[in-house]
């Protein structure tokens, strides 16, 4: 099949190697960027002992967030609430990683 060699066929073709060039680039950087992302993720479960996946990490966040409210209950002096957060974190993450 022979190609057109007209104004527009060139001029199409100037397009199409500019947005094929734009999504190479984009590709090239958010590849890499989502790449190291997925890494570091891996790591940091494998070394944790847990499995990589998004569950694991949300009930991650939750519990280190429960973490924080058991400081900060001990931090004003509220000792069984301190004791109660502190309790739900350590069944939440020792369910979790162990």
């Amino acid at each position: 099949m022979q190609a057109e060699t007209g104004f527009f066929s060139s001029a199409g073709a100037a397009v199409g190697q500019g947005i094929k060039w734009v999504s190479d680039a984009l590709h090239w950087l958010f590849g890499g960027f989502f790449g190291a992302l997925g890494d570091f993720f891996s790591g940091m479960a494998a070394s944790l002992g847990m499995s990589p996946n998004v569950m694991n990490f949300a009930l991650l966040l939750i519990g280190l967030m429960m973490l924080w409210a058991g400081i900060k209950a001990f931090a004003r002096g509220s000792i069984l609430s301190g004791i109660f957060w502190l309790v739900l974190t350590a069944l939440l993450l020792g369910a979790l990683i162990g």
